[in-house]
């Protein structure tokens, strides 16, 4: 078995100095063993980018949405459900709620958020959400919108346990970043412990959010392997336990990532 990121954004990584060109940031996180990987669309405008990348490898697929912290041009939901039928797309967002960030009027946000759930239904793949300091009225329009419809992952989980069980409830996934190393996210660890085996998945959210011991670094798909074995001690548990879970709970949530190593 081998471990998937499922989160990260190729397209954003800098390649301009010693890291080398994407096929040598792949070749690294395949000696890692890190073998899969969902490179999530943050802007729409930015989607054949993101899906020329995803063409090129037989191991990585691509989302598409509108971040909820980008104001530029407002997808439709034709426009969405568009370019969501390609076979290489496998799920919709990044989107959701963020408030942090934000202030004022935040009703196009949640009409965002509203139009990106009714396009996943409608081609019927699951959702990527990015939530943060917004919990309640991502909680409130994941159940009004009747998300648990085509289900989902709450990417880069950083809200308490009670928000992890009304998206677990919803049938969502919880995927946990390298956030969950450091020494005062607590509360990441508590979640990263408590849910359930079936239902976890890890991320690197790369470039952003590198774990330890390369915190403050540029992050990148390899660093996923000391997130998992970081749950994996968290849980006491064998690194291969973790491992085999996550990878298999990627192919049961994203059925349209058809696994490149069957």
């Amino acid at each position: 078995m081998f471990l998937v990121d499922s989160h990260c954004h190729f397209d954003l990584l800098d390649l301009t100095s010693d890291h080398g060109n994407l096929n040598a940031v792949i070749e690294r996180a395949i000696q890692a063993n890190v073998k899969c990987f969902l490179n999530v669309c943050v802007d729409v405008v930015d989607f054949p980018k993101v899906l020329k990348t995803a063409m090129a490898y037989p191991f990585i697929f691509a989302s598409v949405g509108l971040h909820p912290h980008h104001e530029g041009d407002e997808p439709s939901m034709e426009q969405l459900i568009e370019y969501a039928q390609h076979e290489k797309v496998i799920a919709i967002g990044e989107t959701g709620l963020d408030y942090y960030r934000a202030s004022g009027d935040l009703t196009w946000q949640r009409e965002r958020f509203v139009r990106h759930i009714l396009a996943a239904k409608s081609v019927k793949k699951p959702l990527i959400i990015h939530t943060r300091a917004a919990k309640e009225d991502t909680v409130r329009i994941l159940k009004e919108q009747s998300a648990q419809d085509v289900k989902g992952v709450m990417h880069c989980f950083t809200e308490d346990w009670e928000t992890a069980k009304h998206a677990l409830d919803l049938g969502f996934y919880i995927s946990i970043s390298g956030i969950v190393t450091f020494k005062n996210a607590e509360t990441v660890q508590d979640v990263a412990k408590k849910v359930p085996l079936d239902r976890l998945l890890v991320e690197t959210d790369a470039p952003y959010l590198a774990p330890i011991p390369y915190r403050g670094k540029q992050n990148e798909p390899a660093y996923v392997k000391h997130t998992a074995q970081f749950i994996a001690d968290l849980r006491s548990i064998s690194f291969e336990e973790l491992q085999n879970a996550t990878t298999t709970n990627f192919f049961t949530l994203f059925k349209g990532a058809v696994n490149p190593y069957v």
